[in-house]
């Protein structure tokens, strides 16, 4: 059993870890300071914690087997796959009486089933490997997100991840057709269905999709398949306002319909950072434009030339006014190109200065008002900052920025206050266009208190509900999400 002789455990402890090396072995036990870092901050550097020990199981039995010693020691729990998540969500708390379990020994393909379009996976799966794994057979898993190298299944489930292609299929929750869980008392919950009707009562597996790991581990999952792209056309263009964007994807949606997989937007200010800070990336469009549109259409049937039924549409609108410019890829490697532009928006802020961001949905029809009053309130109230903005229109989640100079924040107690500061005048915004303060990140730690103000006091007694019931000692993920 690793072990650092600076730091004893108590012998109550010190038996717990015996019991965890007997089910996952001592390489898998990791409870030194060292070895444990990684597991023990959040991807942005925001949460450090501190625990117990690492437990990594190889299986869903020795998850169960963990997770039943934690709950007779009364040892909370902190569920961890990928560690990418935006909010907080998978970093446990000062206090050290927590066990982080991770799933990043869970890499396996259970079952791929090609007649009923399913795959079944572990939960610690990389989402990459999942995409790969459906190539391999014709078929197509469409979530898409910057972090697919690294992110995992379970995560994905716990957060309900949206990505650039909700347009057309939808987030996780449209995506997961049965799970498996480990419940907090050690007992697995198999509901690996791959069903598309099973009218038997409360569908379980919902209250698990995008509780966070508050409710239990999801072990495995079954996903939906799709079939694979044959024909494709992505174009970036040029846009006079964010009003503009918003008419062109209606065009764009009423002329090719479900074809329609992305429609991302970006504003010149996101647009010149990234490009600032990713030198080998070139912009494809000769000038400037306050915004930008990503766009992307895919069909099954080769024959379809999508590119120039694309370009034909992008020209009337050009010639109309309603855009400024456009190009469209004529190679997988521009098309590469200009996808990078837009998956690189979260490390360009990350080494702006010091950030703030926000993970907000409000009804399509009223984005250009989000928009213009968030920006309008940054520049008012904060005249340090300067705002950003990105994300996916078509579903009217729109990620605000107010990034600040770092030099002025390096109290981090400063920082958090004026964070909290901008985050109200952003929800302000956002509950008077009858938003939300969280679209696809989740709530984590990062915004409890955010859910506690914005969300309805009757869905909040439910949820500490449903939470008693699963959880009634509280022991999975606690100060996550309630």
């Amino acid at each position: 059993m690793s072990q650092n002789p600076s730091h004893r455990h108590a012998p109550e402890g010190d038996l717990v870890l015996t019991a965890f090396e007997g089910v996952v072995g001592a390489a898998n036990l990791l409870a030194t300071v060292g070895d444990m870092a990684r597991y023990l901050v959040d991807a942005r550097g925001r949460y450090r914690g501190a625990a117990l020990c690492v437990v990594r199981p190889a299986n869903t039995a020795e998850v169960a087997a963990t997770v039943a010693i934690c709950a007779r020691a009364g040892i909370a729990i902190v569920p961890q796959g990928g560690n990418t998540g935006m909010c907080g969500g998978a970093t446990p708390g000062a206090q050290g009486r927590s066990v982080v379990i991770s799933l990043e020994r869970m890499r396996s393909i259970r079952e791929v089933d090609p007649a009923n379009s399913t795959i079944t996976v572990d939960a610690g799966c990389p989402l990459a490997a999942v995409q790969e794994a459906a190539s391999e057979i014709g078929k197509l898993f469409p979530l898409s997100l910057g972090s697919e190298g690294t992110c995992q299944i379970g995560g994905n489930i716990a957060t309900n991840a949206g990505g650039t292609a909700v347009l057309r299929y939808g987030p996780m929750r449209d995506l997961v057709m049965g799970i498996e869980a480990v419940l907090p008392d050690g007992r697995i919950w198999n509901g690996l269905r791959g069903l598309r009707k099973d009218n038997t009562g409360y569908d379980l597996k919902h209250l698990f999709i995008g509780s966070e790991g508050t409710l239990g581990i999801v072990t495995g999952a079954v996903l939906k398949l799709f079939s694979q792209p044959a024909a494709s056309a992505v174009a970036l263009v040029a846009l006079p306002d964010v009003g503009a964007a918003l008419a062109l994807l209606e065009r764009i949606r009423c002329e090719f319909g479900e074809r329609v997989t992305t429609f991302e937007v970006m504003s010149d200010s996101e647009y010149q950072l990234v490009l600032a800070l990713r030198t080998e990336l070139r912009s494809p469009l000769a000038g400037q434009a306050p915004w930008y549109a990503f766009i992307e259409l895919t069909d099954a049937i080769e024959a379809l030339d999508l590119r120039t039924a694309l370009a034909e549409t992008l020209g009337e609108v050009m010639e109309a006014g309603g855009i400024n410019d456009a190009t469209l890829a004529e190679s997988g490697a521009q098309a590469e190109n200009i996808w990078h532009i837009r998956h690189s928006v979260t490390e360009a802020n990350l080494k702006a200065g010091a950030a703030v961001s926000h993970d907000t949905s409000v009804p399509v029809s009223r984005v250009p008002e989000f928009v213009a009053g968030v920006e309008d309130g940054i520049r008012t109230r904060f005249p340090d900052a300067k705002s950003y903005f990105v994300g996916h229109i078509g579903d009217g989640n729109i990620h605000a920025i107010a990034i600040f100079p770092r030099e002025k924040f390096l109290d981090p107690q400063r920082f958090s206050e004026v964070a909290g500061e901008v985050n109200a005048l952003v929800d302000e915004v956002t509950v008077s266009l009858g938003g939300s303060v969280s679209a696809e990140h989740g709530i984590g730690r990062s915004n409890r208190a955010r859910l506690q103000r914005h969300k309805d006091p009757i869905e909040l007694e439910f949820m500490r509900q449903i939470k008693r019931v699963f959880d009634p000692a509280g022991l999975m993920n606690p100060g996550i999400l309630l």
